[in-house]
């Protein structure tokens, strides 16, 4: 399918139909879906964008992520855009969704390749916005990342992770999979360890040589353990101060595999002993209030793996709509 309105970016895959014109008080009609007719030109100050990037070929696990995107869009109906949680009201800003990254049937650096064009084509585009990918494993997140990079030069990017595992896999041993996205960014020069926190690790779900890496590259990591103890949001923000210390700007990436499995039955890798999802909401809360951060994504929820009521796709969907609450909060 040839690109539309930004290189390497499809309609969206799945759209509502739009109700009459009026105040939105559903997400699904909120969210707007970017057409052909539409005028590039104007939407240049939208305060949220949405892309999806739905890819799952480079997962280690079995995985249908690749389709979340389709699924998130068609979660929207059961959510209203207000928070009562912050008397926060969505729908005071603006929301667009550009479409989805399109995919190689069998070819995954083609795929990367095309992520990477979409996120610079993305950033360059919508300079102040909040841009938002929706995945896809958690390879994906390396190439949004570098297609920012690519965008902006000039500016130098800390990375906020929840994650259950590292991400620092070798990718001479299995190529840039999803169990490699943070190796594959310091690798590449384009984040430093020193330039990383993650937070969540725990458990029996990470090799030493990994975590021996990590610590001779930098890599700053909070046991979920020690996070509790802390406090979350405590945490959180400790680690948001220091990056914002010496970065210019933060990208946030939510591997779903942080929660435990009783609370993610869609994500493949989940793990008993990981978050709840009330740690992960006030964690992305957090992380949505803080000015430097610019973009995040989530990874790694399969929506073929979830339960017929779909309680993962729900929480996925609140986690970025309590994200975007934070953005509206500062």
């Amino acid at each position: 399918m040839k690109s539309f309105l930004f290189p390497k970016i499809n309609p969206p895959s799945f759209t509502w139909v739009r109700p009459e014109p009026g105040r939105a008080s559903k997400v699904h009609e909120w969210i707007q879906p970017i057409s052909n007719e539409y005028d590039p030109k104007n939407c240049k100050a939208a305060d949220f964008v949405i892309v999806g990037v739905p890819l799952s070929r480079s997962s280690i696990s079995a995985s249908g992520a690749s389709e979340f995107p389709d699924f998130f869009r068609r979660a929207w109906k059961g959510f209203s855009t207000y928070n009562l949680d912050e008397d926060i009201d969505l729908s005071d800003r603006t929301a667009l969704d550009v479409g989805d990254v399109p995919m190689h049937v069998t070819d995954i650096k083609t795929c990367h390749d095309n992520i990477i064009v979409a996120s610079a084509a993305l950033h360059r585009h919508f300079q102040t916005s909040t841009i938002c990918a929706i995945g896809g494993d958690h390879s994906i997140t390396a190439m949004m990342v570098k297609g920012q990079q690519q965008a902006r030069p000039n500016e130098k990017i800390g990375i906020l992770q929840f994650d259950t595992h590292f991400d620092l896999r070798d990718m001479a041993d299995n190529g840039p999979s999803n169990g490699t996205p943070m190796r594959n960014l310091i690798e590449s020069g384009v984040v430093e360890g020193k330039n990383m926190y993650n937070i969540g690790l725990h458990g029996f779900f990470n090799t030493k040589d990994l975590k021996k890496y990590a610590d001779q590259n930098g890599v700053n990591y909070i046991t979920l353990r020690n996070a509790r103890k802390k406090g979350i949001e405590v945490t959180v923000l400790h680690c948001l101060e220091e990056l914002a210390s010496k970065v210019d700007t933060i990208y946030l990436t939510v591997d779903m595999d942080v929660l435990d499995i009783a609370n993610a039955p869609g994500v493949p890798a989940s793990t008993p002993g990981g978050m709840t999802t009330a740690e992960l909401l006030e964690g992305v809360l957090a992380a949505g209030r803080h000015p430097k951060v610019k973009a995040m994504d989530i990874v790694c929820l399969d929506p073929l793996k979830d339960s017929h009521v779909q309680p993962t796709v729900k929480l996925g969907t609140h986690v970025i709509l309590t994200f975007l609450t934070g953005v509206m909060l500062r």
